[in-house]
């Protein structure tokens, strides 16, 4: 199965904030927020949404195709990412800016208080899919996740004119989209990701409910955090599938990727989509025991292992063959 993952491919620059943001805030004078917090450790990382996606595939045996927009000083990042077998051949290359930025402080409780800096980000809305799927020899799918809003548009429109199933994922865009950019990222969607919160805001700003939402995508994916995912179709049972068990948290940046990561991949190879959800949360835990988004290394009889444990041994034994 051919996936075109379109979206960011940034530097992350992590900090770790050591006690709780809660604590600073005077609720009295919320409109007026000036804070700054001494952090312990900056971490300078690999990420991006849509490296972060084709780096968890590519650990799952996938050869994605990552797209989107970079500066010069990608060619580091670039050689990182064909090594662990992803395709980065149509990503474009700018010649004015810099690669994108995210800068992120993550607190005790594991809150987060980020800026992102879109830098070539912004030319993403120049690259156009038929010559990337004429390169590959078609493409099954193209998930569509946080990039720059124009491109956004852009490619979910040239897949519904020319016939080519895709996933959307607004996530972090949708603080930033209208109305009407967020209702036309939707419309026709194979799958649709969001968490708990995006849920909400996601029918807040395009005044549709879930119903509603429900009878303009295929299915609906819900990420709810320690309470694992909610997938939801029209017509049919809701599916519940618990989080994975985690050691030990290190720090969540990420950990929305890789669930996306493992759920596509599953479904590349065919598993129903209660496993593919399985695989998800379990790459997940991954990213979540890691700090970094592309840093965690996947061991397959351990990967095996973890999954039986959370649930059950039919899961793993129908997961084995693919990773293998």
């Amino acid at each position: 199965m051919r996936i075109a993952v379109t979206g960011s491919i940034a530097t992350d620059h992590l900090m770790t904030f050591p006690g709780k943001f809660a604590d600073q805030l005077i609720p009295d004078q919320l409109h007026k927020v000036s804070l700054s917090f001494l952090v312990d450790e900056l971490e300078i990382r690999r990420g991006g949404i849509a490296a972060n996606i084709c780096y968890g595939m590519a650990s799952l045996g996938l050869a994605p195709v990552l797209v989107g927009a970079v500066g010069d000083d990608f060619a580091d990042y670039r050689s990182w990412l064909e090594r662990h077998g992803i395709d980065t051949e149509s990503v474009h290359v700018s010649e004015l800016r810099h690669t994108a930025r995210f800068l992120c402080t993550t607190d005790e409780d594991h809150n987060q208080i980020a800026s992102f800096y879109a830098g070539a980000m912004s030319e993403a809305r120049e690259i156009e899919l038929q010559p990337i799927a004429d390169r590959v020899g078609g493409l099954d799918l193209v998930l569509v996740s946080p990039n720059d809003p124009e491109a956004m548009v852009r490619h979910t429109e040239e897949c519904r004119e020319r016939g080519l199933p895709f996933a959307a994922d607004i996530s972090q865009q949708l603080a930033r989209m209208s109305r009407d950019g967020i209702r036309s990222l939707i419309d026709g969607a194979l799958y649709l990701f969001t968490n708990e919160y995006e849920k909400g805001l996601c029918e807040q700003k395009t005044g549709w409910s879930d119903a509603e939402i429900l009878d303009r995508v295929q299915i609906r994916i819900t990420t709810l955090g320690p309470k694992g995912v909610v997938i939801t179709r029209k017509g049919q049972p809701e599916i519940h599938v618990p989080a994975a068990p985690v050691e030990t948290a290190v720090e969540p940046t990420g950990v929305g990727d890789a669930f996306r990561a493992g759920f596509l991949s599953a479904n590349s190879w065919g598993l129903p989509l209660e496993r593919a959800a399985q695989v998800g949360n379990l790459l997940a835990v991954h990213v979540l025991e890691t700090q970094g988004p592309q840093e965690y290394r996947l061991i397959e009889q351990d990967f095996l292992v973890r999954l039986a444990e959370a649930y059950g041994q039919v899961a793993a034994d129908e997961v084995a063959p693919h990773l293998s």
